[in-house]
């Protein structure tokens, strides 16, 4: 039965976590703890663990952890499908944020399956397409020559806070009609929100956002702009405006997802390149090709995990997955399936094209992925354009924390 988005109530199946929860119907051979992602092993290199997955798991596990126990599935095929069929893997309540009980809402557009879902997407999908992202490019480009105007003759910079943070938060605030002073404070919220050790850490910081957010809208409903926000807040599809309670978790969404997996992503590309010059001479070397170059890194450096609910019992490679299991597609190591990416671990700028995961794919594939693409692409051409020969500074630890979104906690480059 289609939820109400107006008025949201808690899914009725539980969340289970930890050893003493496993449903009667899961194998005991199936059943795994990967330490995905607060394990030691994680975070000593995340991406080549999830590579080595193809290996050291089942194709589909049980995993089991204080996060929560799910099907985890790691092959692109298994992958492609449940995040095609929403009718089969549900997004209700799939996100691991907490939330107050007594005053619930649901994060939108993500955990509204169709048809209820498209409503909401094309209030913002013009802005979001590839024709509408195009039309911020001008902007993009000058904050990423603004940033580097600061650190070019510097010789020396952390990435993270002078450029892989700042440009696509800046952006990102820029569209949503948020102010610029607030960029660290929104970060800090994000990063205790995706990247704390328990629930009560996120928690907290989750009690941050959400009142923040709820006095940005009230802002907003009196004086309209031309942001994201100000355009959902008064948003009316069919002729009806949005509830309150639509018009927060659609707000909500869009500032959580919007403040991490670019610059997590930007992080890791740009450790790479700092660690393989020959690489950067190349893409310097191939401008014409940077679409594809793009592709690539996000391939080899994708950074998110998607999780579902069960909707109706189904099977796949024998496995049986009953309704309300929770499932998560390790989106990374889907782009390390030795079967559809040969080679996985090497980046290959003519590797055959082939659907990656990074964004996701369906009906609830990431909106901002166009945008994403064309500020890594400028972020790119600028920098290289500045800075072409740059490495990791000498004795530099690179710390990886743990979380919903993959990358190094710190970037310290000279040049």
């Amino acid at each position: 039965m289609p939820i109400d988005a107006a008025n949201p109530v808690p899914p009725s199946y539980p969340r289970r976590a930890g050893p003493d929860q496993i449903p009667p119907h899961v194998p005991k051979e199936l059943i795994r703890t990967s330490g995905i992602p607060t394990g030691e092993a994680f975070l000593a290199g995340p991406h080549d663990f999830m590579a080595r997955m193809h290996q050291d798991f089942p194709p589909i596990f049980y995993d089991v952890g204080d996060y929560g126990n799910a099907w985890q599935f790691i092959k692109h095929e298994d992958a492609l499908f449940a995040l095609r069929h929403w009718e089969h893997f549900s997004n209700e309540g799939a996100t691991p944020f907490p939330r107050d009980p007594n005053d619930y809402f649901y994060f939108i557009p993500i955990e509204i399956d169709p048809p209820q879902h498209r409503k909401y997407r094309n209030i913002v999908d013009p802005l979001f397409s590839p024709k509408g992202v195009l039309k911020l490019e001008g902007l993009i480009r000058q904050r990423a020559r603004d940033l580097l105007d600061d650190v070019a003759d510097k010789g020396e910079c952390e990435f993270t806070e002078a450029f892989g943070r700042p440009l696509p938060v800046s952006v990102f605030l820029d569209i949503m009609g948020l102010p610029q002073d607030m960029r660290d404070t929104f970060v800090e919220w994000a990063i205790d929100l995706l990247h704390g050790k328990d629930r009560e850490s996120m928690g907290r910081a989750m009690q941050n956002i959400v009142a923040y957010i709820k006095q940005a809208i009230a802002e907003k409903k009196a004086h309209p702009d031309e942001g994201v926000v100000s355009r959902i807040t008064h948003a009316a599809p069919d002729g009806m405006p949005l509830s309150d309670k639509e018009i927060f978790g659609f707000v909500i969404f869009l500032f959580i997802g919007g403040l991490d997996t670019v610059f997590a992503t930007l992080n890791n590309i740009w450790l790479w390149l700092a660690r393989n010059p020959d690489r950067v001479q190349e893409i310097i070397a191939r401008p014409n090709d940077l679409d594809a170059i793009v592709e690539e890194l996000l391939r080899r450096w994708s950074v998110t995990f998607s999780g579902r609910v069960v909707a109706q019992d189904i099977e796949m490679r024998g496995v049986q997955m009953k309704k309300g299991d929770r499932i998560t597609c390790v989106l990374p190591a889907c782009n390390f399936d030795p079967d559809v990416f040969p080679n996985p671990l090497e980046v290959d700028f003519d590797r055959p094209r082939r659907t990656i995961l990074a964004f996701t794919v369906g009906v609830h594939s990431c909106m901002g992925s166009h945008l994403a693409r064309l500020e890594l692409k400028i972020a790119l051409q600028e920098w290289l354009r500045r800075i072409p020969q740059f490495a990791v500074k000498q004795d530099a630890q690179i710390v990886y924390r743990p979380g919903g979104v993959v990358g190094p906690e710190s970037v310290p480059l000279v040049w």
